[in-house]
């Protein structure tokens, strides 16, 4: 028996007994190493208790931020003057600290031309350098090519969110495909023209 104001042990108890030595306090008999030999019991104000627990809870989600995974999916035949409206809006969410992945959709044939897909992504990876690092280089996730924007100034500027795209393995080794199938999964809406999608995902991490 431990009493929890003090932390002093008591000893050892018949459960009556310690029954009454709570009650005598106006407190309660919690159990809280029941697999112990003897069991451990505590004499607590076990309402006080789960009132502390309930509030270091919500102050530890309060520590916790929340980082959306947004999505922009890109054709290649879309021209970079069109790309540059979508790549203001990926700026926006940069800025608000959120991930974001580019991905190119091949259809069809199209695929046999995926280094039209990888000099657009270079040259979206030179134009976010300023406040986007490349954090996953393009990697083909079945007929698309995928490359995941984190916040922060790219170090080495331009030239070297350019280089992290140009010489990028056109294949994912076993390691980074198992990296690129923890992305998280999207949910996507489709824009009117239908050239591009914009998803978005969220993961909770500690602050």
């Amino acid at each position: 028996m431990i009493d929890d104001a003090s932390g002093k042990q008591l000893g050892i108890l018949a459960p009556r007994e310690a029954i009454a030595m709570a009650r005598e306090r106006n407190l309660d008999l919690v159990e809280v190493a029941p697999n112990a030999n003897p069991p451990v019991c505590r004499i607590m104000d076990y309402g006080k208790f789960q009132y502390e627990r309930t509030k270091k809870e919500r102050e530890a989600k309060k520590a916790q931020k929340v980082i959306e995974v947004k999505e922009v999916r890109i054709r290649p035949k879309t021209a970079m003057y069109h790309v540059g409206f979508k790549l203001n809006r990926v700026r926006d969410w940069i800025k608000r600290g959120n991930k974001v992945k580019i991905r190119i959709l091949f259809r069809a044939r199209e695929i046999t031309h995926s280094n039209l897909g990888r000099e657009t992504l270079e040259q979206i990876a030179g134009d976010m350098a300023d406040i986007a690092t490349v954090e996953q280089a393009p990697l083909m996730d079945g007929k698309s090519l995928v490359m995941l924007l984190g916040p922060g100034a790219q170090r080495g500027g331009v030239e070297a969110a350019k280089r992290a795209v140009r010489f990028a393995k056109a294949r994912p080794s076993a390691e980074d495909a198992a990296a690129l199938a923890a992305m998280p999964a999207s949910t996507s809406v489709e824009d009117v023209d239908d050239t591009e999608t914009v998803a978005q995902t969220s993961e909770t991490v500690a602050s």
